[in-house]
């Protein structure tokens, strides 16, 4: 199997790419993600975003650093920016040295499961402590969401299937609402 062919899930092993492989072909992976995660989440715009975004940080990040923005954002590609981005400007105010804090999320997110969301606002917020993605970082993911690895790969195998497919499975482009 070429690795291009399964760029989503390409760190994977080979059995699970070829089992990813055989659903698509079959056309039974929109089918399995659809039947694991029946509805889309409720947060309908980046207010909405944000407080949900506050409420996970606050639970499990009271001491980290604040976030001054959270939204949709529909200019990121997840190929290129992976699903969401965490980034930080430092400006000088007075005699201090301000971080502002933002958390962007792709817009293809808006119409997908709260379990896809979660996986993707912990990621990001799990940024304000660990920069980078070793293993403090997943450890402090998990601690967020235990079944983080899960809906990560699950997110992997529907951006798989909406770019071999074109079909979304949430929302009002395909599948239930």
């Amino acid at each position: 199997m070429t690795p291009d062919l399964l760029p989503y899930l390409r760190s994977y092993p080979l059995a699970l790419q070829e089992q990813a492989l055989a659903l698509l072909e079959q056309g039974q992976l929109g089918a399995l993600l659809r039947r694991k995660y029946p509805e889309p989440h409720a947060v309908r715009g980046d207010r909405g975003l944000y407080d949900y975004a506050q409420e996970l940080k606050n639970r499990y990040l009271r001491n980290a650093g604040t976030v001054n923005k959270v939204l949709f954002d529909s200019k990121i590609h997840v190929v290129r920016h992976a699903l969401g981005l965490h980034t930080a400007v430092s400006r000088v105010q007075g005699s201090r040295l301000v971080a502002k804090h933002e958390i962007r999320v792709a817009a293809l997110f808006k119409q997908a499961p709260v379990e896809f969301l979660q996986m993707i606002v912990v990621h990001e917020l799990a940024h304000l402590r660990e920069k980078d993605h070793g293993k403090a970082f997943y450890q402090l993911c998990t601690h967020m969401e235990p079944n983080y690895h899960q809906y990560e790969l699950d997110v992997r195998l529907y951006l798989t299937h909406l770019e071999r497919t074109g079909e979304r499975l949430w929302g009002t482009d395909g599948g239930s609402d």
